[in-house]
């Protein structure tokens, strides 16, 4: 597995986001799941730059959909989890289990 195969936390919350979302997950949803589940301030523009990162290692995919008056026109883009994306939530999801394993009673003690 190579180096760009694993997620980074905030790729992780994304890709969670566009599952959760199905099928109405696109740029403005999105941002507001990530916001609500995680009670952070997050920037819409690090939502847009990891959505296209995510599409580029064909974790999701996109797709356009139609033109709305309430959006002057404009059309928005839809996204979805690949199989891939899923395979790789599913890797970092073992991962960070095995690491996790046996330390409460070291959490515990401090």
């Amino acid at each position: 597995m190579g180096k760009g195969d694993y997620l980074g936390e905030f790729e992780q919350i994304t890709l969670l986001a566009v599952l959760r979302l199905g099928k109405n997950a696109y740029g403005v949803t999105v941002w507001e799941e990530i916001e609500e589940r995680t009670g952070r301030s997050v920037m819409i523009g690090a939502v847009y730059a990891t959505l296209e990162r995510l599409e580029s290692k064909r974790y999701i995919s996109s797709r356009i959909g139609d033109p709305t008056p309430a959006r002057g026109g404009r059309a928005k883009r839809y996204f979805k989890i690949t199989a891939q994306g899923a395979a790789a939530l599913e890797r970092s999801r073992r991962m960070l289990a095995s690491m996790w394993a046996g330390l409460d009673p070291i959490l515990e003690e401090l």
